[in-house]
């Protein structure tokens, strides 16, 4: 490998491996050796080759894992400034969405030209702070800042228009400071590192919270909020149905993949109308009688032996109850086959499907008539009178 000398004037740096001139005991290497093994077309093997006499000018860089040559970085590729992204976007737009666009300030956008913007989605960029948007403030309702490099909640202060707030795949730690934002309808942390429900308080506006895939132990917080009709908690540690009495218009509770193993305190939020529990360790469905209003329900991935518990339940249009330990029909029959609304049953992963599969649909089309839907993808038009 030949060598890189200075230059007189000393503008370059100097090289990190040095060779000596070549000698009879050491000839400069001819630069079209012949070899048995693969080349490119320009010859080339594939490996490196330094002098074994060679001198090292940085040999702590073998060495030291912190090292660091800042004065031979070589440049990388150029992004465009993040105010050129905007500069063909219409001053009077009422929505901007900005995804993947590589965005690691929102000040740099001047948002400023924009005074109409009633929508605003930066998903999936690089934002850290959330900052440059008091403009926006008197118009603003929706922010939707979905899988960014959010830690900490701040920059929202002036936006008291909000109704809509995404904060979902960040780095979030603490719910705080929005509870100025009292106009919120739709609120959305999911998978990001909150590990208490808090700061909610004064949004009395709310219809729904997102909060799957964080490290919830506790449903706590939530009794001033009695306009809240979904709340989503999938993902977390979770193991008791608890907090939920001061919800007085929740219709939907998503709790899967949890720690539950009682439905009984359910009672207390009886007009519910959807329950998403897949993925728990309940083993049954006794205590569900004070739920009457239930049209929807989802129990897959139990340890669930018997349907006792859903006999009253005269609204169930669906039953999602895969991949539990149901294996009598006669069960099934029994607590199901008077629900004239039942549509949509899932049974398939437990005994019952499994030990007779070639008779499994006949068998449950016999007990539940009114059914249309057995498993996925499983429809039946009903002949009467046939």
């Amino acid at each position: 490998m030949p060598s890189t000398a200075n230059t007189e004037n000393g503008d370059e740096p100097s090289p990190h491996v040095e060779l000596p001139p070549p000698t009879e005991d050491h000839p400069e290497p001819a630069e079209n050796q012949s070899g048995s093994g693969p080349r490119d077309s320009k010859g080339w093997d594939g490996k490196l080759r330094i002098d074994r006499t060679a001198l090292i000018q940085n040999p702590e860089a073998l060495s030291d894992p912190e090292y660091s040559d800042d004065e031979n970085i070589l440049p990388g590729e150029g992004i465009s400034a993040d105010e050129d992204l905007l500069n063909d976007e219409d001053p009077n737009t009422e929505e901007i969405n900005l995804v993947q666009s590589r965005i690691a300030s929102i000040p740099n956008l001047q948002l400023e030209r924009f005074t109409k913007v009633v929508r605003l989605s930066l998903r999936q960029n690089l934002v850290q702070n959330i900052e440059g948007l008091s403009a926006l403030a008197p118009v603003l309702q929706e922010l939707d800042l979905y899988d960014n490099l959010i830690s900490h909640i701040r920059g929202l202060d002036e936006l008291t228009e909000l109704t809509n707030l995404d904060l979902s795949f960040n780095k979030i730690k603490h719910i705080k400071h929005i509870g100025h934002l009292t106009q919120l309808t739709d609120l959305f942390f999911v998978s990001n590192k909150i590990s208490r429900i808090e700061g909610l308080e004064t949004l009395v506006n709310l219809r729904q919270i997102e909060l799957g895939s964080n490290r919830i132990r506790e449903i706590q917080n939530l009794d001033s909020l009695k306009n809240l009709e979904d709340l989503w908690l999938a993902k977390n540690k979770i193991t008791e149905l608890r907090g939920l009495a001061g919800l007085p218009k929740l219709r939907l509770l998503s709790i899967q993949s949890n720690r539950i193993t009682d439905l009984s305190p359910l009672r207390e939020v009886p007009q519910l109308e959807e329950l998403y529990v897949s993925h728990n360790a309940i083993e049954t469905l006794e205590g569900l009688e004070g739920n009457p209003n239930l049209t929807t329900i989802d129990i897959s991935n139990n340890k669930i032996k018997s349907l006792k518990g859903l006999g009253g339940l005269k609204k169930l249009e669906e039953l999602w109850a895969s991949s539990n330990q149901l294996s009598d029909f006669a069960d099934v029959e029994r607590e199901l086959a008077d629900k004239e609304n039942l549509k949509t049953v899932y049974f398939e992963g437990n005994p019952l499907q499994l030990k007779q599969p070639a008779l499994y649909r006949n068998k449950v089309r016999l007990a539940l008539p009114q059914v249309t839907q057995i498993d996925a993808g499983q429809f039946y038009t009903h002949l009467r009178g046939s």
